[in-house]
């Protein structure tokens, strides 16, 4: 367990309590919540590791937030939009529960550029970000018995809601090997009559992946044959760069219906805005049934949805950002993953087994062989921060252990500085450090 190995090292006394656990561990504890802990949460943990005293500069590689590096900017658009609803004092008070009209149908009108039908404004929710739409539409899901099937790796968000809302998770692989593809047998070999949903994260966090066309109809049909509805996590939407052009999953809801879930925070470089969605796109209606729906609004008007002048924003900003805003940040985002997967695999004991495509993370397999005192990747990623001020997160926090999740949304110098201090601390810890290296 997760807890055991943190407790090896005596600097980690301080964090007894601090677990991550597997699905099959949490289904053996009385209380499945108590020792599980976030992404936020374990890069605190490692971030402790880090000498006050050190003169060398912090460098996280850990969190999907690139707004803590300056070439990582919103557009004028947004930020003037925000600043006009704001002064305009027309936006202070409560706005509906299911969000403006305005802002729903903005949202509505953007995703249906890309789909083969049209979204109406009663098909959008407003949520305070992605992980609200997350919680929400698990609720929606929940009754006695029922599952989903979620993929490993992912964000474990998933599990955490899953968990406090009484829903079973089961996980199923992507293959490295493909693209991170979904492993296709094991999703019919883990779905039965209790299944309500599979989890699709396209493009990939943590993996940078983006699924085919092919590749996703193939999973829409499965979920047909299955009978169960798309949760299609779509927050890094648009953020694609390599041979597969984005497609929504929504493009496929004739065939299974889908929750897409998105947000303004990847794409438009806002995370702490809070703006998100949770969309219907069923137009056979298979899902959308007047009771459900009814359901779902009845769960908004018990969450409060994000600052009411930002809403009012969100039609200007998702109409009027031009594509030199969105370029710009795909080829920093092309750079820098490009820097990253080649810097990495120079290094003995790391290797990524697919070139990022997309979204703003890669996974990073790690082989301790060759390393003479490092037990795990917890044990990497919190002795990598202490002696190099470089926080990376470790696999086990997604569902691989003996994986590292690297972020490389961040300024190219800062990227490369990062991969010279993971170098050196690699070859510090090789039992036969490779002069070349």
């Amino acid at each position: 367990m997760v807890q055991q190995q943190l407790q090896k090292n005596d600097y980690y006394q301080d964090m007894k309590e601090a677990a991550i656990l597997s699905n099959q561990e949490l289904n053996n504890c009385e209380d499945k919540t108590q020792n599980m802990i976030t992404i936020k949460g374990i890069i605190g943990l490692i971030m402790s590791q880090i000498d006050d005293d050190n003169q060398r500069a912090v460098i996280s590689l850990g969190m999907g937030d690139p707004t803590a590096y300056s070439c990582f900017t919103t557009s004028h658009v947004a930020e003037e939009a925000v600043a006009h609803t704001l002064s305009s004092a027309k936006y202070n008070g409560y706005a509906p529960t299911q969000g403006l009209p305005q802002t729903r149908m903005a949202i509505a009108d953007y995703l249906s550029h890309d789909l083969p039908y049209k979204l109406t404004m009663d098909d959008v929710f407003v949520t305070s970000g992605c992980t609200n739409a997350i919680d929400i539409a698990l609720c929606i899901l929940a009754r006695p018995n029922a599952n989903i099937l979620v993929p490993r790796p992912g964000f474990p968000i998933y599990q955490l809601c899953a968990t406090f809302r009484h829903i079973e998770v089961r996980q199923f692989n992507l293959v490295p090997t493909k693209g991170w593809e979904v492993d296709l047998d094991s999703v019919q070999a883990l779905a039965d009559e209790n299944t309500v949903a599979i989890v699709v994260i396209n493009p990939g966090n943590p993996c940078g992946n983006v699924y085919s066309y092919q590749h996703l109809l193939r999973i829409a049909e499965i979920a047909k044959k299955l009978g169960i509805v798309v949760i299609a996590d779509e927050v890094y939407g648009h953020l694609a760069f390599g041979k597969n052009p984005f497609v929504p999953m929504g493009t496929f809801g004739s065939i299974a219906p889908v929750l897409t879930l998105g947000s303004l925070s990847k794409r438009w470089l806002v995370p702490g805005w809070r703006l998100g969605w949770l969309a219907v796109t069923d137009p056979t209606c298979i899902f959308k049934q007047p009771k459900v729906m009814e359901r779902l609004k009845k769960f908004f008007d018990i969450y409060g949805g994000p600052p009411t002048f930002v809403q009012a924003a969100v039609p200007q900003i998702l109409e009027k950002t031009d594509n030199v805003f969105f370029d710009k940040n795909i080829n920093i985002l092309k750079q820098t993953s490009e820097s990253c997967f080649e810097g990495i695999n120079k290094i003995p004991c790391l290797s990524c087994p697919q070139k990022p495509e997309g979204s703003m993370a890669v996974m990073v397999k790690l082989n301790l062989s060759i390393l003479k005192d490092i037990n795990d990747d917890i044990d990497f990623c919190f002795k990598l921060a202490k002696e190099e001020s470089v926080v990376i997160l470790p696999g086990v926090a997604v569902g691989m252990k003996d994986w590292l999740r690297i972020t490389f949304a961040v300024e190219p110098a800062s990227l490369e500085e990062a991969i010279r201090r993971i170098n050196s601390f690699c070859h510090r810890h090789a039992y036969q450090p490779d002069r070349n290296i």
